[in-house]
């Protein structure tokens, strides 16, 4: 007789999407004279910067000749798109990372639901709440949880992300030995400073912890005294994997691109408490479990770090953010505590209602769709998530909307 995997029966159904999607149907055919503006979901709406589209028809056409074509690709990646990602996102920043620390992947999505592959099954694991759900429901698949009681999973830390610690969470008081963080953070949209993170860092090295550090959003940090990677701090390496991605700066949700690194000297122990390297462990799950990133698309990615690329994406990254100061404009108006929106593309707002219900007036009222902060976790009630990825002419109807309805 063949038994399922009972874990992924304690999953909690993901009613947040799908009963966003019902809501705003309904609404939509009793008002079928009225446009929805979503500002819900964290999908782009501006198209792939001119640069990459050449690259991308570029490489396209090498694949049409015999001396071009590329069949099985590295499944780490191509060395031209991870020396670039080395030299431009960290070595020019201070952080001594190597290409071949840098594994090509098709979203950091995957990457951070498949890592805890790695890891013993009693790996006690600390996820902050609210948070992406990724992280915690690959745990609950893997066996790592009890039940869910309460709005709760029994066996996880939660590091909870309040507005009384500015939604960066405080170092767990119990012992744990796999921290997920993310900065910028999805869904808050808060950041860290180089401190809070060091603090972090430093409690992982003394603890034989290892921080999963999701750096998704890091493009659109405008403040310099913030760090952009975790290995900007003294001793990450020693005890952070950072997940990165190229859809939310340069517009690849729908092509597909994003990597992870592993330094060298990341290290988890084996049963007998000696040292093991990370590093071999994930190439090996990369070379077993992944088949690697089409050569046409790692060439759109590496455009990114050309000159024109770097100017096309910083206006894309602006042009989201100019939406953002315009949410948290209209926001601060009502007097509404908010945190995000000058770092990060998201915008997360005490509404001092129900979640839901905030969802309902600002939909039935305005035609103007969020994101409830119950679905992100028991910290994320009472808030909702507002997105800055729309035209700016639709977050302009948006807002006066809401000017209306408020």
């Amino acid at each position: 007789m063949l038994k399922i995997n009972e874990h992924y029966l304690k999953l909690q159904a993901s009613y947040l999407f799908s009963d966003i999607a019902k809501r705003v149907a309904t609404f939509q055919e009793q008002n079928p004279e009225k446009d929805v503006i979503k500002l819900g979901i964290g999908d782009v709406t501006k198209p792939l910067p001119d640069a990459c589209v050449q690259a991308f028809h570029k490489a396209v056409d090498e694949m049409t000749t015999e001396s071009g074509f590329h069949g099985y690709g590295p499944e780490q990646g191509y060395d031209f798109l991870r020396q670039a990602i080395a030299e431009n996102d960290f070595q020019a920043r201070g952080a001594e990372i190597s290409a071949d620390e840098i594994f090509v992947s098709d979203g950091a999505k995957c990457d951070t639901g498949n890592i805890q592959e790695l890891f013993s099954l009693d790996t006690r694991v600390a996820i902050p709440d609210p948070v992406y759900p990724v992280y915690l429901d690959t745990n609950v698949m893997a066996g790592r949880t009890g039940t869910f009681a309460d709005g709760r999973y029994q066996g996880i830390v939660y590091l909870d992300s309040t507005k009384d610690n500015n939604y960066v969470p405080d170092l767990p008081t119990e012992p744990v030995d796999l921290i997920y963080l993310c900065f910028p953070n999805n869904p808050t949209g808060s950041t860290a400073t180089k401190e809070q993170l060091q603090t972090w860092v430093d409690y992982a090295r003394e603890n034989k912890a290892l921080i999963l550090f999701d750096a998704a959003y890091e493009a659109f940090i405008r403040d310099d005294s913030l760090p952009h990677s975790i290995y900007e701090l003294e001793g990450a390496r020693e005890v952070a994997i950072e997940f990165r991605s190229f859809s939310k700066n340069a517009g690849f949700t729908g092509t597909r691109c994003a990597y992870t690194v592993v330094p060298k000297e990341c290290m988890a122990y084996d049963s007998a408490g000696s040292k093991q390297a990370v590093h071999p462990l994930w190439n090996r799950r990369h070379c077993t479990k992944f088949n690697g990133v089409s050569y046409p698309v790692q060439r759109a990615a590496e455009a990114v770090y050309s000159q024109e690329g770097k100017a096309q994406i910083q206006d894309l990254v602006g042009y989201y953010l100019n939406n953002a100061d315009l949410i948290a404009k209209v926001i601060g108006e009502f007097g509404f505590d908010y945190v995000g929106g000058d770092n990060s593309p998201y915008i997360w707002i005490q509404g001092n209602r129900d979640s839901w219900d905030f969802f309902d007036l600002l939909l039935n009222e305005s035609g103007v769709v969020c994101t409830p902060g119950a679905g992100f976790g028991k910290c994320g009630q009472g808030y909702i998530r507002l997105s800055a990825f729309n035209s700016y002419e639709n977050v302009t109807r948006a807002m006066e909307r809401i000017r209306q309805a408020l």
